[in-house]
């Protein structure tokens, strides 16, 4: 049974205060979870006002439907924030 953690690293210039940068991950912490059934948590930066790191994770019993629920979440990450996803990785255990 796999589990999947996509983790996205985020640069958000235009944040100038921490109200600003949570608004932005909270919205966005809502669109996955009910779109894509998946925990989303905010795992590192935490007191960075222009940086983020988000952990998005799932499990199922096909790695195939994972990895398409993954491109989904990420392909859902890029539209909502553009450019400012600046790197992602995929992991299976």
């Amino acid at each position: 049974m796999p589990v999947g953690v996509l983790t996205l690293e985020i640069q958000l210039p235009y944040a100038h205060s921490l109200k600003e940068k949570r608004a932005v991950l909270n919205r966005m912490r809502d669109r996955l979870r009910s779109r894509f059934n998946v925990a989303v948590a905010e795992l590192d930066h935490q007191d960075a006002w222009q940086q983020a790191v988000l952990g998005v994770v799932s499990i199922s019993n096909s790695q195939p439907l994972l990895e398409s629920v993954f491109q989904q979440v990420l392909a859902e990450s890029e539209r909502i924030l553009g450019q400012d996803v600046a790197h992602h990785s995929l992991d299976f255990f």
